[in-house]
């Protein structure tokens, strides 16, 4: 009886938990629809004219498809290198291997705007402020540990006796990674492409910095939109952040469930 309480409350801790993150993200979603020109909870009328003016509006139209562009360039770049870089960080054998680790991953220890300042010094000797290469690569470099950390994490369990019955059989290092390694850490791999993209597409800070007038991604947008007036236009396109994000990730976890269950 006494477990079956403990049970009970650690689930409504846990929900209480989730319900303290989730809402003021949620909040915006009635904000989006509001009918008055300002962010006022709980709005006061229904309309869907903010979602008609992001949609209508060219500036914030293009800053929605750069972000998706720079997102989905960022995704497969950071993938294949982060893939790569556990591959080998995984399976050397040599001195200063946790000191060359812990540098690949500094990005996620290192205060963003410290970055951001770091990027910007450099991309402007190499002209590459304002430039989508610019972009990809910037994001690229913040999006590198959130790939290697679940590719990684996959290749620890993984049995390299598979891939010497390959090689026995005559497999080429490339045809064994891609029928062998490849398919048994695709949940890893699948994993960091998803946090490549996410991380490309809502980051801000680094964003800021190697912006241009005329190539900005939607985080930026939102933030010169608030900067400048209070429009509920921002909390419609918050809202679309959300509902992409959050699509992907049910995706994600629809196609990982369904390959776990193929396996049992």
């Amino acid at each position: 009886m006494s477990a079956r309480i403990g049970r009970g409350a650690l689930w409504a801790f846990c929900a209480l938990v989730g319900v303290w993150l989730v809402a003021p993200a949620m909040i915006v979603v009635p904000l989006s629809f509001t009918s008055k020109a300002s962010l006022k909870f709980p709005p006061d009328g229904w309309s869907t004219r903010w979602y008609e003016h992001f949609f209508g509006d060219p500036a914030w139209m293009s800053a929605l498809w750069t972000s998706l562009e720079v997102g989905l360039l960022v995704t497969v770049v950071a993938t294949a290198l982060g893939t790569a870089a556990a591959l080998g960080l995984t399976r050397a054998r040599m001195r200063g291997l946790a000191l060359l680790q812990g540098s690949m991953l500094a990005p996620m220890i290192v205060p963003g705007v410290v970055l951001a300042i770091g990027v910007y010094a450099v991309f402007l000797k190499l002209q590459l402020v304002g430039t989508l290469m610019g972009f990809v690569m910037a994001h690229t470099v913040l999006a590198l540990p959130f790939v290697m950390i679940p590719v990684t994490a996959s290749l620890s369990g993984f049995d390299r006796r598979l891939e010497s019955a390959a090689a026995s059989l005559g497999a080429g290092r490339w045809t064994t990674f891609r029928t062998v390694t490849l398919p048994l850490v695709a949940p890893g791999v699948a994993a960091g492409a998803l946090f490549a993209f996410v991380t490309s597409f809502d980051e801000v800070v680094v964003s800021l910095f190697i912006q241009s007038p005329y190539l900005q991604t939607l985080p930026v947008k939102m933030y010169a939109s608030v900067t400048r007036e209070t429009d509920p236009t921002i909390a419609a396109a918050a809202t679309m952040i959300i509902v992409l994000t959050t699509s992907l990730v049910l995706i994600a976890t629809f196609f990982v469930a369904r390959r776990s269950r193929a396996h049992q």
